[in-house]
């Protein structure tokens, strides 16, 4: 069975970056701001008190707490395969 990712942990970084700790043991360092850029949803998300104040682990991934209640059904995430595969993370992860 092919590994299914599940992000454990999620922490601001700098420059709207996120710190992605998975349950395979590996860290990534995702970098937002073309995720931002796109604005829509991800407009909020553009003011870096709420990029880093709402930045929280909910469906398995990282995602930001709309409502500010932890509801899991009101917040806006991205499937966590996407944080794992995407071209632009650095892998922290020990060899």
């Amino acid at each position: 069975m092919e590994y299914i990712p599940k992000v454990l942990q999620a922490v601001a970084g700098e420059d709207f970056t996120i710190y992605l700790y998975f349950s395979d043991g590996s860290v990534r360092l995702y970098d937002a701001k073309p995720l931002l850029q796109q604005g829509g949803v991800f407009e909020p998300m553009r003011d870096p008190d709420y990029f880093r104040d709402r930045l929280t682990v909910l469906n398995d991934t990282a995602a930001w707490d709309v409502s500010g209640d932890m509801d899991p059904c009101n917040c806006i995430d991205l499937d966590p395969v996407s944080y794992y595969t995407s071209p632009s993370p650095r892998d922290y992860a020990a060899s």
